[in-house]
């Protein structure tokens, strides 16, 4: 039998962490001090700092206790990454009564996730392809899904169409986020940057040679002010995805009326 690699030896206990079935240390505990408290402090430094700015001497110095302390609450980094991710998961609205249909309700899903993205940008830095699987990711995983319940997919089809909207708000908020960085590491804003290099492009770019790129390059970055614009590709991707989902569902449900009538 092969050894355990890496962080897998440690899933039962990154699991007892987030589902808080057991106790980190037998050390005594401190009465001003939880793992829910050192994990709201390390939100709001990643908030502030980003990802690569965390650790836990930042978070005990935040709280003003020495970095060993945390030790006997959260075995180390990755672990208070996983509690982090999964208590922002529980920030999300999940309404009891939804939307009528399911492109209403995909699309809710979409823009709290966007949301999430734009309150937290440091979770597009953390990979969820192993997620955590604390309570609020997997309540969060079966809101989206409960979206397209009930409308003729098979339970393979509906975790796809649930990552396919997801893949698209992960995607546009990782431009935003590069742009977001690129202005503040430039000191320039979007449009400021367009008001410096838009006369540039037109001068030097030959319409004659690139007829197309210049001209759709000049209209999209005069509308945006800017050569990116990610409200307009958030909404705009948005839309085609649904409409090729409702495609696929349409079909999808032809094809079950069709089974029906031949019974």
């Amino acid at each position: 039998m092969s050894k355990m690699k890496g962080t897998d030896r440690n899933a039962a206990r990154r699991l007892a962490l987030l589902w808080g079935l057991q106790p980190w240390s037998g050390r005594k505990s401190r009465a001003d001090l939880s793992i829910e408290k050192i994990v709201s402090s390390a939100v709001d430094t990643a908030d502030e700092a980003g990802l690569d700015a965390l650790s836990m001497r930042r978070v005990a110095e935040r709280l003003g206790v020495g970095t060993m302390t945390l030790y006997t609450y959260i075995p180390g980094k990755e672990e208070l990454i996983d509690l982090m991710l999964d208590s922002v998961y529980g920030e999300m609205t999940r309404p009891a009564n939804l939307p009528e249909g399911w492109r209403a309700r995909l699309e809710q899903v979409a823009r709290e996730n966007w949301l999430l993205a734009r309150r937290h940008p440091w979770i597009l830095q953390v990979s969820t392809i192993r997620p955590p699987l604390g309570p609020n990711s997997i309540a969060k995983y079966d809101f989206e899904l409960t979206a397209v319940a009930g409308i003729g997919l098979s339970e393979i089809e509906m975790d796809s169409i649930v990552d396919l909207v997801n893949g698209h708000v992960d995607h546009v908020a990782r431009r935003w986020l590069d742009a977001t960085q690129a202005e503040r590491e430039s000191g320039m804003t979007d449009e400021e940057w367009w008001e410096l290099n838009g006369p540039l492009i037109r001068n030097i770019v030959d319409d004659a040679k690139f007829p197309t790129a210049a001209r759709v390059g000049v209209a999209t970055g005069e509308a945006y002010g800017a050569a990116y614009a990610p409200e307009h590709a958030f909404e705009f991707g948005l839309q085609r995805v649904l409409d090729g989902i409702e495609a696929f569902v349409e079909r999808r449900q032809a094809e079950l009326a069709r089974k029906a009538e031949r019974l």
